[in-house]
């Protein structure tokens, strides 16, 4: 692991300011991430630390739906009993993914943003677009039977490995952002992932910081 900065932000507005730079990446509890650090995959100047910015509620709306914090433990949202009731297929994915120990960890946010991946792009002596532009998809002509048939391109066959997200999207949710210029904006989960294209390693419509 490569060494970084850290920062811990106090507020939504200092962590997208402080997330602005070159080489930053917001950490909340880092189940995905850190494993890409420790490959060296990732390797984020500086991390900036979110974790304990109050946005872990499940709260109600006035439309009979759920505002759910981006910092809500996947045990959490899966456990919580308007979401068993209403949303049964989002209980259902969050517990049919991964152990009770990253479920207790993994945050709703960081779920979604796990990076779109396949062996290839874990192994770094295999070339692999996504994670160095223009090198190639070995997953094209290798092990590839339970990799992606449908949303490809000739650079990249990798696929989103949320269950969260499969549900999220069934239930036409929408993701809320804050922008480096303090702006928010409502992104349905429809248009939040990008195709592959010539650019599988842009895989989100986030800007810089959001």
């Amino acid at each position: 692991m490569k060494p970084f900065a850290y920062e811990r932000a106090d507020s939504a507005e200092i962590a997208v300011r402080e997330a602005g730079s070159a080489g930053a990446k917001f950490i909340a509890g880092g189940t995905n991430l850190l494993d890409l650090m420790k490959l060296q995959i990732e390797t984020p100047q500086t991390l900036v630390d979110i974790s304990r910015l109050p946005l872990s509620d499940i709260e109600e709306r006035e439309d009979g739906g759920l505002t759910i914090g981006a910092l809500v433990p996947n045990s959490d949202l899966a456990a919580d009993a308007r979401v068993i009731e209403r949303y049964p297929v989002l209980s259902r994915a969050l517990l049919a993914g991964a152990s009770g120990q990253l479920r207790n960890k993994a945050s709703t946010g960081g779920n979604l943003l796990q990076r779109t991946r396949c062996y290839y792009f874990y192994d770094t002596a295999m070339p692999c677009n996504k994670r160095e532009p223009g090198t190639g998809c070995s997953a094209r002509d290798g092990f590839n039977r339970i990799l992606a048939v449908l949303g490809t391109s000739e650079s990249c066959i990798a696929t989103h490995p949320s269950d969260m997200a499969v549900a999220m999207r069934v239930l036409d949710a929408t993701i809320v952002t804050l922008k480096a210029d303090g702006d928010r904006r409502r992104i349905a989960i429809d248009d939040f992932y990008r195709l592959p294209g010539d650019t599988p390693h842009i895989e989100t419509v986030l800007e810089t910081g959001e």
